[in-house]
């Protein structure tokens, strides 16, 4: 048992719930990022404003096989992979994420986790290592892709259409649950993004999503404006809320303002606006972090006029996007973070960032 310890520690493969679920997921939300998202961005651009080379790099930037492949590419960089096998994953992804179908991101976190770890165990064992590390690579991870990978797709569709399903039915509640969990995923040092593009989060829960993490983000970032001025609401309202995770730590009640916030933004953005996010699923999980939660509302708004099941973009639209995604959590939190302060649940300096 020690040999096998110590082989895995020279080999640097680490069976732990961080590695995988906050390291691998936070990195496969990057290569969604920087392959589906910023094409889709890029593709709404160049529709919107008549710009072909936009839309035509846009097109391969979405491509099933180029997003499977920077999805892991970039867990394989996570897992600390050395080149060979990070080279490889490449293939392993892009067959992945097309036997996946709609879940293919779930699918894909998990096989190339599975074939980063093989490789890094042949990684340089041989004299042939240029040989044996990509074969063993590819042909555990694609075989393993063909056994799990439509089954895995298939289950993480169902869940993600239940939540969907769920949230029509019981627009209320829902709204509370789904804008309360994403909202607290995206401060934590995990990865609601990725959360949300593995179990396709759109429609009426993806706009739940979008306002959870609006309040949480946005929300922060004008509690702690008294300790941590402009920087501190630019870095966090377009930046992150997991800035303020060692605080929490600290003083766990001072997410008791966002949460609640989510809480009551959720469900107006499910009932009364009725506000939905039909651009990429990644999307709903993102907030304001450089508008990309926004910009995703806007593109799906664009996909529904395109499909005809929308007529148009009208004044209600933009009223409802911007009250969710800034007016109402910008208030709500501010006004329940004083409530904290005067209470002593909130001191002076529990919100600085460091």
């Amino acid at each position: 048992m020690a040999g096998v310890q110590t082989f895995l520690k020279r080999k640097d493969i680490e069976f732990s719930l961080h590695r995988y679920g906050v390291e691998a997921l936070s990195a496969m939300a990057q290569g969604l990022f920087c392959s589906l998202l910023i094409g889709t961005i890029m593709g709404t651009l160049g529709s919107q404003l008549g710009i072909q080379i936009l839309s035509d790099v846009a097109a391969f930037a979405k491509n099933t096989h180029v997003v499977g492949a920077a999805m892991a590419v970039a867990i394989g960089y996570a897992l600390k992979a050395p080149a060979m096998v990070l080279f490889s994953l490449a293939c392993v992804g892009a067959a992945t994420n097309e036997l996946g179908g709609a879940g293919g991101p779930l699918a894909v976190l998990f096989v190339v986790i599975v074939a980063a770890e093989c490789g890094k165990a042949v990684s340089k064992e041989t004299k042939v290592d240029i040989l044996v590390t990509p074969f063993v690579t590819i042909f555990l991870g694609v075989a393993l892709a063909g056994l799990c990978a439509p089954k895995i797709g298939w289950a993480a569709t169902q869940v993600g259409a239940f939540v969907k399903w769920a949230t029509v039915l019981q627009p209320f509640w829902m709204g509370i649950l789904v804008s309360v969990v994403v909202g607290v995923a995206l401060t934590l040092p995990i990865s609601s993004a990725a959360i949300c593009a593995a179990f396709e989060l759109t429609g009426l829960a993806g706009g739940a999503a979008v306002a959870g993490c609006c309040a949480q983000m946005v929300g922060f970032a004008v509690m702690s404006f008294r300790e941590n001025r402009w920087s501190g609401l630019v870095s966090q309202g377009l930046g992150t809320s997991m800035l303020q995770m060692g605080n929490i730590v600290k003083n766990p009640k001072i997410w008791i303002p966002p949460t609640l916030t989510a809480a009551i933004t959720g469900p107006i953005a499910t009932c009364l606006f009725r506000m939905e996010m039909n651009g990429p699923p990644i999307s709903s999980g993102m907030g304001t972090c450089g508008l990309v939660g926004q910009i995703g509302v806007y593109t799906g708004w664009v996909n529904d006029i395109a499909a005809g099941s929308k007529a148009g973009i009208e004044a209600m639209d933009w009223m409802a996007l911007i009250l969710i995604s800034f007016v109402l959590p910008a208030l709500i939190c501010w006004l329940l973070s004083l409530a904290c302060r005067r209470a002593g649940w909130i001191k002076e300096g529990d919100l600085t960032l460091s």
